[in-house]
Protein backbone atom coordinates (compact mmCIF):
# COMPACT_ATOMS: atom_id res chain seq x y z
CA UNK A 1 0.00 0.00 0.00
CA UNK A 2 1.13 3.48 -0.68
CA UNK A 3 0.06 5.23 2.62
CA UNK A 4 1.30 8.78 0.50
CA UNK A 5 -1.64 8.06 -1.88
CA UNK A 6 -4.41 7.89 1.13
CA UNK A 7 -5.43 11.12 3.47
CA UNK A 8 -6.41 8.06 6.03
CA UNK A 9 -6.65 5.39 7.57
CA UNK A 10 -9.84 4.29 9.37
CA UNK A 11 -8.79 1.59 11.57
CA UNK A 12 -12.36 -0.19 12.67
CA UNK A 13 -14.62 -1.29 9.33
CA UNK A 14 -17.18 -3.91 9.73
CA UNK A 15 -17.40 -6.50 6.90
CA UNK A 16 -20.98 -7.46 7.17
CA UNK A 17 -21.46 -9.55 4.19
CA UNK A 18 -20.22 -12.26 1.94
CA UNK A 19 -20.27 -12.84 -1.53
CA UNK A 20 -22.87 -15.63 -0.84
CA UNK A 21 -25.33 -13.40 0.82
CA UNK A 22 -24.34 -14.70 4.33
CA UNK A 23 -24.46 -12.20 7.39
CA UNK A 24 -21.92 -11.44 9.52
CA UNK A 25 -24.49 -11.41 12.53
CA UNK A 26 -28.21 -12.62 13.14
CA UNK A 27 -30.91 -10.37 11.59
CA UNK A 28 -32.24 -8.97 15.21
CA UNK A 29 -29.01 -8.40 16.25
CA UNK A 30 -28.33 -6.69 12.90
CA UNK A 31 -31.08 -4.70 13.04
CA UNK A 32 -30.98 -3.11 17.15
CA UNK A 33 -27.03 -1.97 16.20
CA UNK A 34 -28.29 -0.44 13.13
CA UNK A 35 -31.29 1.31 15.13
CA UNK A 36 -29.09 2.26 18.22
CA UNK A 37 -26.55 3.68 15.59
CA UNK A 38 -29.08 5.35 13.51
CA UNK A 39 -27.05 4.16 10.72
CA UNK A 40 -28.07 5.38 7.06
CA UNK A 41 -25.43 4.19 4.91
CA UNK A 42 -25.32 0.22 3.18
CA UNK A 43 -25.51 -1.91 6.56
CA UNK A 44 -24.11 -5.06 4.92
CA UNK A 45 -21.65 -3.74 2.61
CA UNK A 46 -18.95 -6.75 1.07
CA UNK A 47 -15.26 -6.28 0.95
CA UNK A 48 -16.13 -5.17 -2.93
CA UNK A 49 -18.73 -2.59 -1.44
CA UNK A 50 -16.06 -1.23 0.97
CA UNK A 51 -13.26 -1.18 -1.30
CA UNK A 52 -14.94 1.52 -3.97
CA UNK A 53 -16.59 3.15 -1.32
CA UNK A 54 -12.98 3.81 0.69
CA UNK A 55 -10.96 4.34 -2.82
CA UNK A 56 -13.97 6.99 -3.27
CA UNK A 57 -13.02 8.72 -0.36
CA UNK A 58 -9.33 8.38 -0.51
CA UNK A 59 -8.77 6.53 2.69
CA UNK A 60 -7.62 3.06 3.53
CA UNK A 61 -9.25 0.76 5.64
CA UNK A 62 -8.94 -2.12 8.31
CA UNK A 63 -11.48 -4.45 7.67
CA UNK A 64 -12.83 -7.52 9.44
CA UNK A 65 -15.69 -9.73 10.56
CA UNK A 66 -15.57 -11.00 14.48
CA UNK A 67 -15.84 -14.96 14.22
CA UNK A 68 -18.22 -15.39 17.75
CA UNK A 69 -19.76 -18.67 16.66
CA UNK A 70 -19.23 -20.49 19.63
CA UNK A 71 -21.06 -17.98 22.14
CA UNK A 72 -23.92 -16.98 19.00
CA UNK A 73 -24.43 -20.31 17.47
CA UNK A 74 -24.13 -17.90 13.78
CA UNK A 75 -21.64 -18.82 11.54
CA UNK A 76 -19.00 -16.77 11.11
CA UNK A 77 -18.06 -15.34 7.83
CA UNK A 78 -14.36 -16.60 6.42
CA UNK A 79 -11.35 -14.47 7.67
CA UNK A 80 -9.38 -16.22 5.26
CA UNK A 81 -11.95 -14.96 1.96
CA UNK A 82 -11.52 -11.54 3.48
CA UNK A 83 -8.53 -11.75 3.86
CA UNK A 84 -8.34 -13.28 -0.22
CA UNK A 85 -10.56 -10.27 -1.72
CA UNK A 86 -8.76 -7.43 0.29
CA UNK A 87 -5.60 -8.50 -1.43
CA UNK A 88 -7.84 -7.29 -4.80
CA UNK A 89 -8.22 -4.16 -3.25
CA UNK A 90 -4.78 -3.63 -1.43
CA UNK A 91 -4.46 -0.16 -2.29
CA UNK A 92 -6.74 0.64 -0.01
CA UNK A 93 -7.94 -2.40 2.17
CA UNK A 94 -5.79 -3.61 4.95
CA UNK A 95 -7.08 -7.40 6.80
CA UNK A 96 -7.02 -8.05 9.62
CA UNK A 97 -8.04 -12.13 11.02
CA UNK A 98 -10.99 -12.89 13.60
CA UNK A 99 -10.50 -16.32 15.19
CA UNK A 100 -12.76 -17.85 17.99
CA UNK A 101 -11.24 -18.07 21.29
CA UNK A 102 -13.40 -20.86 22.53
CA UNK A 103 -11.54 -22.74 19.85
CA UNK A 104 -8.68 -23.06 21.94
CA UNK A 105 -5.24 -24.98 19.98
CA UNK A 106 -7.29 -25.01 16.82
CA UNK A 107 -7.76 -20.73 16.78
CA UNK A 108 -3.89 -20.81 17.54
CA UNK A 109 -3.38 -22.76 14.11
CA UNK A 110 -5.90 -20.60 12.22
CA UNK A 111 -4.16 -16.98 13.61
CA UNK A 112 -1.02 -18.51 12.38
CA UNK A 113 -2.13 -19.81 8.97
CA UNK A 114 -3.90 -16.44 8.52
CA UNK A 115 -1.22 -14.35 8.75
CA UNK A 116 1.51 -16.72 7.24
CA UNK A 117 -0.50 -17.89 4.29
CA UNK A 118 -3.37 -15.44 3.85
CA UNK A 119 -1.48 -12.20 4.95
CA UNK A 120 -3.36 -10.94 7.32
CA UNK A 121 -1.96 -7.23 9.35
CA UNK A 122 -3.90 -8.04 12.78
CA UNK A 123 -6.82 -9.35 14.25
CA UNK A 124 -9.93 -8.47 15.90
CA UNK A 125 -11.63 -9.79 19.13
CA UNK A 126 -15.10 -8.68 20.68
CA UNK A 127 -15.01 -9.93 24.63
CA UNK A 128 -18.27 -9.36 24.96
CA UNK A 129 -20.26 -10.94 21.21
CA UNK A 130 -17.71 -13.85 21.70
CA UNK A 131 -17.99 -14.38 25.41
CA UNK A 132 -14.73 -14.25 27.01
CA UNK A 133 -12.41 -12.60 29.50
CA UNK A 134 -9.40 -11.52 27.76
CA UNK A 135 -7.40 -12.30 30.77
CA UNK A 136 -8.47 -16.15 31.35
CA UNK A 137 -5.27 -18.15 31.78
CA UNK A 138 -6.37 -20.46 28.65
CA UNK A 139 -5.77 -17.22 26.00
CA UNK A 140 -2.74 -17.38 27.26
CA UNK A 141 -1.12 -19.43 24.28
CA UNK A 142 -3.32 -17.48 21.42
CA UNK A 143 -1.62 -13.81 22.86
CA UNK A 144 1.61 -15.78 22.80
CA UNK A 145 1.14 -16.84 19.29
CA UNK A 146 -0.40 -13.03 17.94
CA UNK A 147 3.16 -11.56 20.29
CA UNK A 148 5.37 -14.13 18.19
CA UNK A 149 3.38 -13.49 14.84
CA UNK A 150 4.22 -9.83 15.04
CA UNK A 151 0.37 -8.73 14.63
CA UNK A 152 -1.61 -6.14 16.82
CA UNK A 153 -4.61 -7.31 18.69
CA UNK A 154 -7.55 -4.82 18.37
CA UNK A 155 -10.20 -5.45 21.38
CA UNK A 156 -13.57 -4.16 21.71
CA UNK A 157 -13.79 -2.22 24.60
CA UNK A 158 -16.99 -0.27 26.67
CA UNK A 159 -20.27 0.27 26.05
CA UNK A 160 -22.02 -2.20 23.35
CA UNK A 161 -24.33 -1.51 20.58
CA UNK A 162 -24.77 -5.04 19.67
CA UNK A 163 -27.84 -6.35 21.43
CA UNK A 164 -28.62 -2.90 22.36
CA UNK A 165 -32.20 -2.46 23.21
CA UNK A 166 -32.94 -6.05 23.46
CA UNK A 167 -34.19 -8.04 26.30
CA UNK A 168 -31.10 -8.89 28.37
CA UNK A 169 -29.06 -7.19 25.85
CA UNK A 170 -29.58 -10.82 23.99
CA UNK A 171 -27.36 -12.42 26.75
CA UNK A 172 -24.15 -10.17 25.67
CA UNK A 173 -22.12 -9.07 29.17
CA UNK A 174 -20.46 -5.57 29.24
CA UNK A 175 -18.27 -6.98 31.85
CA UNK A 176 -15.84 -8.45 29.33
CA UNK A 177 -15.28 -5.37 27.52
CA UNK A 178 -13.57 -3.70 30.24
CA UNK A 179 -10.66 -2.67 29.08
CA UNK A 180 -8.72 -3.19 32.51
CA UNK A 181 -9.55 -6.76 31.69
CA UNK A 182 -6.36 -6.29 29.12
CA UNK A 183 -3.91 -4.64 31.30
CA UNK A 184 -2.69 -8.16 32.19
CA UNK A 185 -2.12 -9.16 28.59
CA UNK A 186 -0.25 -5.60 27.73
CA UNK A 187 1.93 -6.60 31.01
CA UNK A 188 2.83 -10.45 30.45
CA UNK A 189 3.21 -9.91 26.11
CA UNK A 190 5.04 -6.77 25.98
CA UNK A 191 5.80 -7.01 22.63
CA UNK A 192 2.06 -7.43 21.46
CA UNK A 193 0.15 -4.67 20.32
CA UNK A 194 -3.24 -4.06 22.07
CA UNK A 195 -5.43 -1.15 20.64
CA UNK A 196 -8.56 -0.94 22.83
CA UNK A 197 -11.47 0.03 20.07
CA UNK A 198 -13.92 2.52 20.58
CA UNK A 199 -14.58 5.07 24.15
CA UNK A 200 -14.51 3.08 26.89
CA UNK A 201 -17.34 3.85 28.41
CA UNK A 202 -17.90 3.45 31.40
CA UNK A 203 -14.40 2.57 32.00
CA UNK A 204 -12.72 5.95 29.71
CA UNK A 205 -10.45 6.68 32.99
CA UNK A 206 -8.91 2.83 32.67
CA UNK A 207 -8.29 2.99 29.13
CA UNK A 208 -6.51 6.25 29.73
CA UNK A 209 -4.05 5.19 31.85
CA UNK A 210 -3.33 1.69 30.44
CA UNK A 211 -2.13 4.02 27.06
CA UNK A 212 0.05 6.36 29.52
CA UNK A 213 1.18 3.42 31.10
CA UNK A 214 1.93 0.86 28.51
CA UNK A 215 4.12 1.54 25.14
CA UNK A 216 2.74 -1.30 23.56
CA UNK A 217 -1.12 -0.15 24.15
CA UNK A 218 -3.39 2.43 21.85
CA UNK A 219 -6.83 3.86 21.58
CA UNK A 220 -8.67 3.54 18.73
CA UNK A 221 -11.60 6.10 18.59
CA UNK A 222 -13.83 4.44 16.71
CA UNK A 223 -17.63 4.01 17.24
CA UNK A 224 -18.83 7.07 18.42
CA UNK A 225 -19.13 10.08 16.88
CA UNK A 226 -16.31 12.59 18.02
CA UNK A 227 -18.84 15.30 19.33
CA UNK A 228 -19.65 12.82 22.23
CA UNK A 229 -16.59 11.85 23.33
CA UNK A 230 -16.11 12.15 26.80
CA UNK A 231 -14.31 15.23 27.29
CA UNK A 232 -11.16 13.47 29.36
CA UNK A 233 -10.73 11.56 26.40
CA UNK A 234 -9.94 14.47 23.96
CA UNK A 235 -7.99 15.98 26.40
CA UNK A 236 -5.34 13.13 26.41
CA UNK A 237 -6.25 12.26 21.93
CA UNK A 238 -4.73 16.07 21.68
CA UNK A 239 -1.95 16.06 24.57
CA UNK A 240 -0.31 13.46 26.30
CA UNK A 241 -1.79 10.75 23.81
CA UNK A 242 -1.41 12.25 20.60
CA UNK A 243 1.16 9.77 19.50
CA UNK A 244 -0.94 6.68 20.90
CA UNK A 245 -4.82 7.53 19.60
CA UNK A 246 -5.82 6.26 16.29
CA UNK A 247 -8.91 6.98 13.63
CA UNK A 248 -11.86 4.32 13.14
CA UNK A 249 -14.58 5.06 12.48
CA UNK A 250 -16.74 1.75 12.98
CA UNK A 251 -18.25 1.91 9.81
CA UNK A 252 -20.97 0.95 8.12
CA UNK A 253 -22.78 2.05 11.29
CA UNK A 254 -20.34 5.84 11.71
CA UNK A 255 -19.85 7.33 8.46
CA UNK A 256 -16.01 7.82 7.86
CA UNK A 257 -16.25 11.46 6.19
CA UNK A 258 -18.87 12.29 9.47
CA UNK A 259 -16.47 11.26 12.23
CA UNK A 260 -13.48 13.31 10.75
CA UNK A 261 -15.87 16.24 10.23
CA UNK A 262 -16.96 15.92 13.93
CA UNK A 263 -13.69 15.32 14.78
CA UNK A 264 -11.82 18.58 13.44
CA UNK A 265 -14.99 19.96 15.51
CA UNK A 266 -13.53 19.30 18.48
CA UNK A 267 -10.44 22.28 18.57
CA UNK A 268 -7.93 20.53 18.61
CA UNK A 269 -4.29 21.58 17.33
CA UNK A 270 -3.98 21.49 13.69
CA UNK A 271 -0.94 19.30 14.15
CA UNK A 272 -2.07 16.58 16.21
CA UNK A 273 -4.29 15.63 13.66
CA UNK A 274 -1.85 13.60 10.53
CA UNK A 275 -1.23 11.95 13.23
CA UNK A 276 -4.31 10.37 14.55
CA UNK A 277 -5.76 10.26 11.30
CA UNK A 278 -3.31 8.46 9.57
CA UNK A 279 0.76 8.68 10.85
CA UNK A 280 0.00 6.56 14.41
CA UNK A 281 -1.95 3.79 12.28
CA UNK A 282 1.14 3.26 9.69
CA UNK A 283 3.30 2.45 13.10
CA UNK A 284 0.79 0.33 14.70
CA UNK A 285 0.06 -1.53 11.49
CA UNK A 286 4.15 -1.84 10.80
CA UNK A 287 3.43 -0.14 6.67
CA UNK A 288 6.35 2.48 7.68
Amino acid sequence: MDTAAVRAIDMHVHVEQDDHGCLSLDQELMDASAAYFRSSDNRTPTVADLAERYRAAGMAAVVFTVDAATATGHPALSSEEIAAQAAEHADVLIPFGSVDPHRGAAAVDQARRLVKEHGVRGFKFHPSLQAFSPDDEAFRPLWAALEELGVPALFHTGQNGIGAGLPGGRGIKLKYSNPLLLDDVAADFPGLTVVLAHPSVPWQAEAISMATHKANVFIALSGWSPKYFPPELVRAAGGMLRRKVLFGSDYPLIAPERWIEDFRGLGLKEEVLPGILKDNAIGVLGLG
